[in-house]
């Protein structure tokens, strides 16, 4: 057969007939292609697909030229070390491939990828240009990243976004500030007056997940622009999209916002209306507060001889009661009183209690018993007030021994009232971290893993040591492996990589003790490689990205 009849063979063959023989492999599915004397198939393939090719592009008509971009924007940050910038490459790579390859003991690379982005951005370098795209791609495919991927891309990769609609993501939620092109240092005028025009264009135009991005970024750098901004559109936004931008308040609240957090106590929304008191209730100082307070102090004293806490819960929830957020009708199962009063406490400042209370501290107040069984009641409304207003010495008091029971143990339903992790999150970094390895030194590792998810990462010492010497224990025991593997997956990302060293020897298969869970031996000796050669790894990328 001549290539002349080879082509014209090959033009009635659709292309994806000519992919599809391609992807099962031309053992698994015969292509429609004629194959001449002396030419395997595989081949034979091949020349059609290139003559299918050339075929289709001949077949394109020509259009007018578009003018080019304009020329991308300098970055002056300085650029990646040769190794850091093939390890982004390398990471980059991994994310894109189609499923994980090699053994089950080989780091997770794309579990790396955000601690990467993280370090290089604290280190104040820039992207490098060729790998932008993948990048963006990567951006694009998980929102988690954004924000670094944005800022370590700085202006160049804004500029790239606005010739590819797939990352369009980019022109409206990029992060202010680091990594972004320098901001005029004229100090105002047109160019804020450009820059409020746009904020404002994005505002009105962007989709609601961009909306409150933009939010909660201007409410960081300007708390009363960010909520003018709000306020302009309040009364037309729905329902369920007031509560989220209200709730985007909660991490710059301010004492101005009060007013306005006034006003959406009367919003349409029982919702909305709730968010509202929470907030209004973070601010001690409001006149919300205040109210909350003289409902509180009207229900919860200290007895005469200052022996113990008496109780006298609402009788009834008026209606200046609800229009402060307090819920009228109880979950199923709870009182109605025990659910007004729990409203009432988790509102009301905590200083108001050492002033009500002759000057007790937390601890006092906290120890001393209260009567006719409100002590669960009373002390759940105290713990959701401690994480709302951020208090550790409330949060400190309420947490207790870490080598006490864990919650719940051995107790009625009504006394599960602590919430360790929500607690725990009011404490300093470094007293979180001893508190946790504590408790792990004491209960081991089952009821840890929300524990460990607030501590500050790397874990410091002795968390750190704590965690390991835990998974030593379990390994030993012959524990059920697969229990742990939340566990090891925080320690991947989380344990200071100093730790590969000691880890090491736990990479041994072990002898598997009688009763041992089938199979936990070898698990256990990948679960450890695989985290040593994690934290090593994690110690490679910080030493490539520092120079040391």
């Amino acid at each position: 057969m001549t290539r002349t009849s080879t082509a014209a063979a090959s033009a009635q063959v659709s292309w994806d007939e000519l992919v599809g023989a391609a992807l099962l492999g031309t053992e698994r599915r015969t292509p429609p292609v004629a194959v001449r004397p002396g030419q395997d198939t595989p081949s034979a393939l091949l020349d059609a697909a290139a003559l299918s090719t050339v075929r289709r592009r001949a077949g394109l008509r020509p259009a007018p030229a578009r003018p080019g971009p304009a020329p991308a924007p300098e970055d002056p940050r300085p650029p990646l070390p040769p190794a850091a910038r093939s390890r982004l490459a390398m990471l980059l790579a991994d994310r894109s491939a189609p499923g994980r390859s090699g053994p089950r003991s080989a780091p997770d690379l794309a579990e790396l990828l955000p601690q990467w982005l993280a370090l290089a951005n604290q280190h104040g370098y820039r992207a490098p240009d060729a790998l932008l795209p993948a990048l963006l791609d990567a951006a694009r495919a998980r929102t988690d990243l954004r924000p670094d991927a944005l800022i370590l891309g700085g202006p160049r990769a804004l500029w790239l976004a606005r010739l590819n609609p797939d990352w369009k993501f980019a022109l409206r939620g990029g992060p202010p500030g680091r990594g972004t092109a320098p901001a005029s240092a004229s100090g105002g005028g047109a160019d804020d007056d450009a820059d409020d025009a746009d904020v404002r264009r994005q505002w009105e135009e962007g989709l609601f997940a961009e909306r409150v991005s933009l939010l909660a970024r201007t409410r960081h750098r300007d708390p009363a622009a960010g909520l003018a901004l709000l306020g302009g559109t309040w009364s037309a936004e729905r329902s369920e999209d007031r509560l989220m931008f209200l709730d985007s308040l909660r991490d710059d609240l301010v004492p101005s916002d009060e007013p306005f957090l006034e006003q959406a106590l009367s919003d349409r929304s029982r919702n909305v209306r709730a968010t509202a008191a929470e907030l209004l209730a973070a601010l001690p100082g409001s006149a919300f507060a205040a109210r909350m307070a003289e409902r509180s102090a009207a229900c919860v004293s200290l007895s005469p001889d200052g022996a113990q806490i008496t109780v006298d819960a609402p009788a009834r929830c008026d209606s200046a009661m609800q229009r402060d957020g307090v819920v009228p009708k109880p979950p199923s199962g709870r009182g109605e009183r025990s659910w007004w009063l729990s409203q009432l406490v988790e509102a009301t400042p905590l200083g108001c209690w050492s002033e009500w209370f002759g000057g007790l501290d937390a601890d006092r107040i906290v120890a001393l018993p209260v009567a006719d069984g409100w002590k669960g009641d009373l002390h759940a409304a105290w713990c959701r007030a401690a994480v709302r207003q951020r208090s550790a010495p409330w949060s400190r008091a309420l947490l207790g021994t870490p080598g006490a029971p864990p919650v719940g143990a051995g107790e009625s339903a009504p006394a599960v009232w602590r919430d360790p992790a929500k607690l725990l999150s009011a404490l300093p970094p470094a007293e979180r971290a001893q508190w946790v390895a504590d408790f792990i030194a004491s209960h081991g590792l089952s009821d840890a893993f929300r524990l460990l998810g607030v501590c500050a990462v790397p874990w410091a010492e002795p968390l750190g040591g704590a965690v390991v010497d835990a998974l030593d224990i379990a390994r030993d025991a012959g524990s059920y492996p697969w229990s742990f593997s939340g566990i090891m997956g925080l320690a991947e990302r989380c344990l200071d990589p100093a730790q590969a060293d000691r880890l090491e020897v736990l990479t041994a298969l072990p002898d598997e003790p009688e009763g041992a869970a089938p199979g936990a031996g070898g698990y256990w000796s990948e679960a450890f490689q695989r985290l040593v050669g994690t934290l090593r790894l994690r110690a490679a990328m910080r030493a490539e990205l520092t120079g040391t």
